[in-house]
């Protein structure tokens, strides 16, 4: 909503912009005309100071920790609601009556199974290949399996593609799994919940009955509502610039998990487990702890801080609690990877270094470790963090794709390359 006009004066000329406030949050200056009055454009690398569309879906406060879905605080959905009743208000705006919750549960179990054809896509693969590569090329080849929901101009068949990507991730992420390990796939039931049933397509073997920890359910299940969306970052963002081409939601989806892919978005949980593996054991912390702090030393600590969170992230907190659950329940307490794990979340709460610099341990951090003792391999963590993702692409696509005012990204540079010169003939050239 505009609320009055700021001045921006280029050279001579004095131009008047729209600045425009949302409910909460800082307000924008409106600058699409910009270009049209003054044949200037805008830098901004990475786009940090630039809001490239409206949301009403989650909300971020990086200096007061604060990350609400729809308004709710993440805390309060974390400890008190499920991981589908937040698929629920992520994608339709409100909390679901039990009637809703029970019919929008029915419809996410009947569509879990992925069509047989897919287990002849997988065998395509090598057994080496990382779980991502194969995530990426199976989401984004459900549009070759699922024809009858890839025109984004039905609001029918834009529900269809986001019930059954909802459905089917955990199924592909358990068969990406199962692939790599060389285990036989697991079909899902319908008589467990999301987060059961995806443990069970992970850990079951057919020689024996698998019962699923309901400590760990529900520990995975909070994981699943921390990750579930984060505002504009680098996956969503991509999600949206390719979903403004008018690509089917497969496709978007796929972009979105490549995008995810990279160690400095949804690798970092595995980054910082890697870390700690480098590290080895609680001796050899002083050493990097100093090389941290070292201004000429490449070392960083990967885990520590948040390029938002400029507080303490809030999903750390929940994950924190989390993280010391499942390892209660699994009763890990001598492995020389959760000593060094403490000893560092317990400097980085102390260490004046850290808490003026606001280090604090992320939700990586956390989660890392608690994905480890539950049993899935690094490689596996990105994978888990799409899955959970993948709602909160899916309603940020839904949200794009109803946009009237939305168009097609198209981003501006600002060119540094040889100016206008002749073509020379090759035999002319020195």
């Amino acid at each position: 909503m505009t609320a009055h006009t700021t001045s921006l004066k280029v050279g001579d000329q004095v131009v008047d912009l729209p600045v425009k406030e949302g409910t909460i949050g800082p307000a924008v200056v409106d600058i699409g005309k910009l270009y049209a009055q003054t044949g200037m454009f805008t830098y901004d690398p990475g786009f940090t100071s630039t809001a490239a569309c409206e949301s009403k879906i989650t909300y971020i406060d990086g200096d007061e920790g604060v990350l609400l879905y729809r308004g709710y605080p993440i805390e309060q959905l974390a400890e008190h609601g499920d991981f589908l009743e937040s698929c629920y208000l992520l994608l339709y705006g409100e909390l679901p009556t039990p009637t809703q919750k029970h019919d929008f549960d029915y419809r996410v179990t009947r569509h879990t199974m992925v069509h047989e054809q897919m287990m002849r896509f997988f065998q395509g693969f090598r057994r080496d290949a990382h779980p991502m590569a194969v995530m990426v090329a199976s989401v984004g080849a459900m549009s070759a399996f699922y024809h009858d929901s890839t025109d984004i101009s039905d609001p029918y068949q834009r529900m269809v593609a986001s019930m059954r990507m909802i459905a089917k991730m955990p199924t592909l992420a358990a068969m990406a799994y199962k692939y790599s390990i060389g285990q036989p796939f697991v079909y899902p039931k319908n008589d467990l919940d999301y987060t059961s049933n995806f443990l069970r397509m992970c850990f079951a073997v057919p020689c024996e009955e698998y019962k699923v920890n309901p400590v760990l359910s529900r520990a995975l299940d909070r994981i699943f509502i921390l990750h579930a969306d984060h505002e504009q970052n680098a996956s969503t963002s991509t999600v949206r610039l390719a979903g403004s081409s008018g690509a089917n939601p497969f496709a978007c989806i796929a972009a979105g998990i490549a995008c995810l892919w990279g160690p400095a978005h949804g690798g970092a949980n595995e980054a910082a487990l890697q870390m700690l593996q480098e590290i080895g054991s609680v001796d050899n912390i002083p050493k990097y702890v100093a090389k941290a702090k070292d201004k000429n030393d490449p070392f960083r600590l990967m885990g520590f801080g948040h390029r938002v969170y400029k507080n303490y992230d809030p999903r750390a907190k929940i994950m924190q609690k989390t993280c010391h659950e499942v390892l209660n329940e699994l009763g890990i307490k001598d492995d020389p990877l959760l000593d060094v794990a403490i000893e560092l979340e317990r400097i980085a709460l102390s260490d004046p270094y850290f808490i003026e610099k606001k280090l604090y341990p992320n939700i990586d951090f956390y989660s890392g470790i608690t994905l480890k003792a539950m049993g899935f391999p690094n490689d596996m963590f990105t994978v888990l963090f799409a899955l959970a993702r993948t709602v909160g692409w899916i309603g940020q696509w839904k949200e794009m794709i109803e946009d009237p005012g939305q168009r097609i990204g198209r981003p501006r540079q600002l060119y540094t390359g040889e100016p206008k010169r002749d073509y020379v003939p090759m035999a002319q050239r020195r």
